[in-house]
């Protein structure tokens, strides 16, 4: 397993493990509607590109293959946080949340937040984050239920 940052070209891949992680693993959370709704198939691929190329990702490798990946802006917000359907329970989402932390270290971030999925909130729970309060975003018409979570960083 190893980790890189986000190259042109991975923008598929990273699509494939965004629907996987969606459809598989928080499909235990949310309604068949809900997960349509957050992770539809005919999403544009232009549009989806250009956004991963924004938030410029770590990217978990398993023998050549993407298993995960993650953003840290330079707020401290996470953006994406998805590891594939095919690597749960496998140490992506934690080497995602190191590489994370160390980067929020390295420019100076105080603090990190993100609108966390039920599906990911006691993974970020055991990260040392807690709740800061319940969303109910509407996507696509239809509502979600996620929580914004907030970790608060040592001072170096």
């Amino acid at each position: 397993m190893k980790i890189r940052r986000f190259r042109n070209g991975d923008e598929i891949s990273l699509f494939s493990v965004f629907l996987s992680s969606v459809h598989t693993l928080a499909s235990h959370y949310y309604t068949h509607e809900q997960i349509e709704a957050w992770a539809p198939s005919d999403i544009d691929p232009e549009q989806w590109a250009n956004r991963m190329k924004a938030l410029r990702p770590f990217v978990v490798e398993v023998d050549g293959e993407i298993a995960g990946y993650a953003d840290v802006q330079p707020n401290g917000y996470i953006d994406h946080f998805f590891v594939s359907g095919a690597y749960p329970g496998q140490g992506t989402g934690t080497l995602l949340m190191n590489r994370i932390h160390e980067e929020a270290r390295q420019r100076g971030i105080g603090e990190l937040t993100s609108n966390v999925s039920m599906a990911a909130e006691a993974f970020f729970l055991r990260h040392g984050f807690h709740i800061v309060e319940r969303g109910f975003p509407v996507c696509r018409g239809v509502t979600l239920q996620n929580a914004l979570m907030r970790k608060y960083l040592a001072k170096q």
